[in-house]
């Protein structure tokens, strides 16, 4: 399993908001189990809430088609992982990162994300971020 960042999974289901590099289509096509955090879940209708992203369906068939349909599973944001997040070093303040790379790290699954604040996190050895 691969866990998609917020911005990555968006590309990857509506290639219309933007291009992923060819390493990151492709190992998101080999992946045999796609995730993200239920969090990306709320990024994604709060940047629809506040107008940075047009959807192109409502927000639940959107969902949908981003999740069953694309066969990407939302793991729970558990209160476990809240507190890792917390605990994690301060390297990066955007709480919604915090809790993605916290659920990488639980899960213990590889990242994929464009954010290279993110290679600063020793513990994400796994994490694929193209150069």
């Amino acid at each position: 399993m691969i866990l998609l960042d917020t911005h990555v999974w968006l590309r990857w289901v509506a290639p219309d908001t933007g291009q992923l590099p060819e390493s990151v289509r492709h190992a998101i096509d080999e992946a045999p189990r796609l995730a993200v955090s239920a969090v990306s879940c709320w990024e994604l209708a709060y940047l629809v809430r506040v107008g940075k992203i047009v959807p192109s369906l409502p927000l639940a068939a959107w969902f949908e088609a981003a999740l069953t349909e694309s066969s990407v599973e939302a793991l729970p944001l558990t209160c476990e992982i809240a507190r890792f997040a917390a605990e994690l070093p301060l390297i990066h303040r955007d709480p919604a990162d915090r809790f993605t790379i916290a659920t990488a790290l639980w899960y213990r699954c590889p990242l994929v994300s464009l954010d290279g604040e993110f290679r600063r996190y020793p513990e994400l050895v796994t994490l694929l971020i193209p150069a």
